[in-house]
């Protein structure tokens, strides 16, 4: 009996002692012994912490919250926390990340709503180009019109001068001409002669 002992220890998984979690299954019981045919000594709450002792077959034995060892079924013990346990830390996962997002979409409205403003004052500049930009094409096309009124002005200014000279030099030489013409036929003044006598 001893040796059979010895070889069913020897069979034994000895497993390090670390924390495990009881599955989220329900019901987990719990046995005094690794099989079946062993009595039911309680039960374990879905999450409850373990710290996992050895494995034989198909059970597990486990040192339960209370400090009680038991035996469990394997299939329901697993080396990451339950979902119950995991819950917390999942929810505040979900609140930083919510929280990010609704500063995210905060700070995209307010990006939205600068990028409008500076669109809308950008506008406002472009029309108020325009403006003067039109303003200054109606004062160049007034400039433009006095231009060639004054050049108009100019071009007949020179026409008069230049008839003036005309007729002023026409009235000279005609002047000339007639003086020409009349002089000749002017009598002359006899020189008195000295007499002596």
């Amino acid at each position: 009996m001893g040796c059979t002992l010895g070889a069913a220890l020897f069979s034994v998984t000895a497993m390090a002692q670390d924390n495990h979690w009881v599955s989220d299954h329900l019901p987990t019981f719990v046995r005094s012994g690794p099989t079946d045919e062993y009595r039911i000594v309680g039960t374990l709450e879905s999450g409850d912490p373990v710290t996992v002792l050895q494995t034989q077959g198909d059970y597990t034995q486990v040192r339960g919250p209370d400090g009680d060892t038991v035996w469990i079924q394997s299939q329901f013990v697993q080396s990451e926390p339950s979902a119950q346990q995991q819950l917390p830390a999942l929810q505040q996962k979900v609140d930083q990340l919510t929280q990010r997002l609704d500063g995210i979409d905060d700070e995209w409205n307010q990006r939205v709503a600068d990028m409008r403003s500076e669109l809308e004052s950008r506008k406002q500049q472009v029309e108020e180009l325009q403006s003067t930009n039109d303003q200054l094409s109606q004062a160049y096309s007034q400039a433009e019109s006095k231009m060639r009124e004054m050049q108009a002005r100019l071009d007949t200014q020179e026409e008069d001068l230049l008839m003036r000279y005309f007729m002023y030099g026409g009235g000279v030489a005609g002047a000339g001409l007639v003086v020409g013409l009349i002089v000749p036929h002017l009598p002359r003044r006899r020189r008195k002669r000295d007499r002596w006598f």
